[in-house]
């Protein structure tokens, strides 16, 4: 092949996109790519101030010439320009049209469906992986619950990842939250991603929404809400369902859960119920009042809070015949930033360098992490630094 890059990073000049240009300058200095958006100035201005090797291509993400233009010159390309649905659509397009990989940091199951409807059967055609919602939205449930079931030697029944983290939020990803209708059909349907026909009715009645505040035995702490779990939720479901057409099950009508957990039950109520509160505010026309006083687009978390940033992932595993295992994931940064940047970062390079990706160099479609990358990518994120672990 004769791509003239392995990635691109499109969305250089948003706050997540600078995080990775200066990934990739520390890490991987013999890495060929390229920086991409739609502002020249600011991607040259990126480029002078962190000191990067790399080339600058102006595109607009409304501007498909353009778009197959910087799509047809790469292997993989890493968006981190959201909202998604606003600006990836073309994008994914142009990645399916000329055979190039995709990855991205999505969590917008409502346009990842579009993807699936769309581009699945062409991208699967072609041998095209294109596997959004490769950072913290859903990496760590999804690769996380991959790791875990890995660790048994049969059928497992159920998986519950319970969340702990420490971090700030950006600009873009208080627009992108916005731009979602907070409790639309979609979002509300714990199967929105699966294929066609997957689902059993047990499998349905054992995943609806809602979270219980109660101790968690074998963990210490609370169970409540899990502030992603909707978005995460229905990725690996879809990694369970494709797991299933591709004869590798997790189990026979598997099911999956995340919650979030917390130190006392206390701060499990007041997490949880603040949390309501706030999809609820989103979901109606008082999102216009609040949005003023929130972080703009580009704005984020100071360089103290990403560092002192974390985030654990714990799962409680049960095989069919009922044996328990606890596995967990852990990183430092953080999640929504400095990790989300190391864990997109590395998926891109996945695939850009990786020969030995799950199904063969042929195989394709709208994927997941777990699917599409799988045991790769949990070398190369423990390679860089991330921890999996069994406890018991």
């Amino acid at each position: 092949m004769g791509e003239k890059y392995e990635i691109i990073l499109y969305g250089a000049t948003g706050f997540t996109g600078q995080i990775c240009c200066k990934y990739l300058r520390d890490n991987y200095s013999d890495l060929s790519w390229a920086m991409s958006g739609r502002n020249k100035e600011k991607l040259e201005n990126i480029k002078s101030e962190y000191d990067l090797d790399c080339d600058v291509i102006v595109a607009d993400g409304g501007d498909l010439d353009a778009l197959r233009a910087l799509t047809a010159q790469t292997k993989v390309v890493l968006s981190t320009a959201g909202p998604f649905a606003r600006y990836g659509s073309l994008l994914v397009q142009a990645c399916v049209e000329n055979g190039t990989h995709y990855t991205d940091i999505t969590g917008e199951n409502h346009w990842v469906r579009g993807l699936i409807d769309k581009h699945h059967n062409e991208a699967a055609s072609k041998g095209i992986r294109i596997i959004p919602s490769c950072g913290y939205d859903s990496v760590p449930s999804d690769i996380g619950s991959f790791f875990t079931i890995s660790q048994f030697n049969k059928p497992v029944s159920r998986v519950d990842v319970y969340q702990e983290a420490q971090g700030g939020a950006s600009g873009g990803t208080t627009e992108t939250i916005f731009t979602m209708d907070g409790l639309s059909k979609e979002m509300r349907d714990p199967f929105v991603l699966n294929p066609e026909d997957s689902v059993s009715e047990e499998q349905r009645e054992k995943s609806k929404d809602g979270f219980v505040i109660k101790q968690v035995e074998g963990l210490k702490g609370w169970s409540g809400v899990g502030m992603m779990a909707v978005a995460n939720t229905r990725v690996v479901r879809r990694s369970a369902a494709l797991m299933a057409q591709n004869q590798q099950p997790y189990g026979n009508n598997f099911t999956f859960g995340e919650h979030g957990l917390f130190s006392t039950k206390r701060m499990a109520r007041l997490a949880s119920y603040a949390s309501i509160l706030a999809f609820l505010v989103i979901g109606t026309p008082l999102k216009r009042l609040v949005r003023p006083f929130l972080l703009k687009p580009g704005e984020g978390p100071s360089q103290e809070t990403q560092d002192k940033g974390w985030f654990r992932a714990t799962f409680v595993a049960f095989s069919e015949d009922n044996e328990r295992k606890i596995c967990s994931m852990y990183g430092s940064g953080d999640p929504g930033y400095k990790s989300t940047a190391k864990m997109v970062c590395e998926s891109a390079l996945a695939l850009a360098r990786s020969d030995d990706l799950p199904g063969g160099n042929e195989y394709g479609g709208v994927l997941t992490s777990a699917v599409g990358l799988g045991d790769v990518l949990v070398k190369r994120l423990e390679n860089a630094g991330i921890e999996f672990k069994v406890l018991s």
